[in-house]
């Protein structure tokens, strides 16, 4: 597909829409991303000539979710070196090079002794390694040192190899078409709301080239389908983990709830609602009841944590050693991405919210420039137009 054929999607500047200037909006996406990776409580760390990883400083680890996350903001905002320092560290130390988890990923690595601390994946690691591999190789070509299509095809191709083996499968669940928790064991059989990213698939679709497009594309609506059940017909708030079904899934160590997973299902949704449109009306109604909620609770007091119903959990999910519910950026972030979708004059409060937030330490000295900290620069990327679908470079 050349350039003549993709109508790229119009991609709006929310913040120059309310008010803002250009220089104002680059300059706050500047200091989000050296905040990030380069300032002094940056997560971002480089090693050598050549490597670089980013880091959950709270847990201590490094993350397929933090990894993958960095090389999508490399490849958005042209940061190449960063892009390939993050990939030749995940291939490394986290992807696995034999055996039936081949070409799959570790979640979770001590980036100081380069220990996994979990062999298993996390399969939205998964997911953005290969989209931001696509947009990487779209950008800069096949090249320059790393053939990114080459990396991306990899996974996939490894992937449609997994059948169970060594109990590992497929990171989509063949017969439910929908992202695995895990793609191992018992977890292979549900899913994540967070995971569902309709976009990505698309994407897929059309730059993978493996042979599975319309398998892609059928997953893609069958995640938009899977969203309309997973999010409460009222509050719009979604369950961490859930069965295929939508019904939330409770497991050994958390029952289930809106917790900080859930967060991302709103910033998924305007990103699937701006790239493709597919399903217009619906996300229009769940951004409507999903800001109304929160406004609900108040612009500046709703906390990071509900039971599906609106209500107050009785168990509270710890973030690193730190257990408490909070006002948090990163949630206060994704929903300000909700209006790129919801046009209600009022959702422009959640946009003024994210401009005015500080990624900084909260009054009780708790600091997470990790989870925080990447929730606030995507949604910063979104809300000024500088998240989009790359296209191949024509030359």
């Amino acid at each position: 597909m050349d350039k003549s054929e993709f109508k790229a999607p119009k991609y709006r500047n929310l913040f120059k829409e309310v008010g803002y200037s250009q220089v104002e909006i680059d300059t706050k996406l500047a200091k989000a991303y050296y905040d990030i990776f380069e300032g002094p409580n940056r997560v971002y760390f480089e090693e050598g000539d050549s490597l670089g990883y980013v880091s959950d400083i709270k847990n201590k680890d490094a993350r397929t979710e933090g990894m993958s996350y960095g090389m999508m903001v490399a490849v958005q905002l042209n940061k190449k070196e960063v892009f390939d320092r993050l990939w030749r560290w995940s291939v490394k130390y986290m992807q696995h090079q034999t055996g039936p988890r081949e070409a799959y990923f570790a979640w979770s690595v001590n980036p100081h002794t380069k220990k996994q601390n979990s062999a298993g994946s996390a399969s939205d690691g998964e997911l953005y390694y290969i989209t931001s591999l696509l947009f990487a190789s779209n950008k800069w070509g096949n090249d320059t040192g790393i053939n990114y299509y080459k990396e991306a095809r990899r996974i996939l191709d490894a992937m449609w190899k997994k059948d169970g083996t060594g109990n590992i499968y497929n990171l989509i669940n063949t017969e439910h078409k929908q992202i695995t928790f895990v793609p191992e064991g018992g977890s292979y059989n549900w899913t994540d709301p967070s995971y569902h990213v309709p976009a990505f698939y698309e994407v897929w679709a059309l730059y993978a080239k493996d042979g599975h497009e319309q398998f892609y594309k059928e997953c893609a609506d069958v995640s938009r389908e899977f969203l309309h059940r997973a999010c409460h017909p009222i509050t719009g708030l979604n369950a961490d983990y859930t069965e295929f079904s939508g019904a939330p899934h409770s497991t050994s160590w958390m029952p289930a709830a809106f917790r900080y997973d859930s967060w991302r299902v709103p910033m998924n949704i305007a990103m699937d609602y701006t790239w493709y449109g597919k399903d217009k009306k619906w996300q229009e109604d769940y951004t409507k009841r999903f800001q109304s909620f929160l406004r609900s609770k108040g612009m500046e007091t709703y906390v990071d944590q509900y039971n599906l119903d609106g209500s107050t959990p009785d168990f509270i999910l710890q973030a690193g050693p730190v257990k408490k519910l909070r006002h948090s950026i990163g949630l206060v972030s994704t929903a300000a991405t909700a209006s790129l979708v919801n046009n209600d004059k009022a959702s422009v409060d959640f946009v003024h919210a994210i401009w005015k937030a500080k990624l900084e330490p909260y009054d009780d000295g708790y600091f997470d420039p990790y989870y925080d900290g990447l929730m606030y620069l995507f949604s910063l990327m979104h809300l000024s137009g500088k998240y989009q679908i790359i296209i191949p470079q024509t030359n």
